[in-house]
């Protein structure tokens, strides 16, 4: 049976970027030298710090983003650009970004296509679901897109990673949200951050 989560990194207050996000500091301003260094610090200490949550994160079938995550371009696409991770994305599958700017599907190394989804987050979501087939689907950021799957009820787990800071302003997880009924599933503590699981009771 399919199902649905989300993964993200968000500071004690909430936020999963900060202000000011431009091609150099894709998480907005966090006290770092840029790309989130310290709201992310925890990626940095690999795997063995954190067994199983890298790997989890990519065991999806299919991936929802938004346009925000996907990169800074905003508008109409202007250039070519193939998102954040290179020409071999981590995803190794089919990733709908959100957008309001039509371009034909990117394909990428490693089995990752970036398809791009102009007529909402249900048609996307579709798309995902047909995708994935049998498989999980992961809303994968950001915090805007999540609190948009969350609101319409279609999220079934949410696996937070709390970063040991305050971040004051930026694109805030929940905010839109209304009263979600959770139970709390995992609980592990990190150097750097804390791994929270919960399920969504629908």
């Amino acid at each position: 049976m399919t199902k649905v989560t989300c993964d993200l990194t968000i500071s004690l207050d909430g936020y999963a970027a900060g202000i000011n996000q431009t091609e150099q500091r894709p998480f907005g301003e966090d006290g770092g030298d840029g790309w989130g260094d310290k709201l992310h610090a925890w990626f940095g200490e690999g795997a063995e710090q954190h067994p199983g949550e890298f790997e989890r994160m990519m065991t999806a079938k299919a991936f929802i983003m938004g346009r925000n995550m996907f990169g800074p371009i905003r508008g109409d696409w202007d250039r070519q650009w193939k998102g954040w991770w290179g020409d071999n994305p981590p995803y190794h599958g089919p990733v709908f970004v959100l957008t309001h700017h039509e371009r034909e599907p990117q394909p990428m190394d490693g089995g990752t296509t970036f398809h791009f989804v102009t007529d909402g987050i249900e048609a996307a979501f579709a798309r995902a679901r047909e995708a994935a087939g049998d498989g999980d689907i992961s809303i994968h950021g950001g915090a805007q897109t999540v609190n948009q799957y969350l609101a319409a009820g279609l999220i079934d787990e949410i696996r937070l990673h709390v970063a040991p800071l305050m971040l004051g302003a930026g694109s805030r997880l929940f905010d839109g949200v209304p009263p979600l009924d959770l139970e709390q599933v995992e609980v592990r503590a990190a150097k750097s951050v804390t791994h929270l699981m919960y399920r969504v009771r629908h």
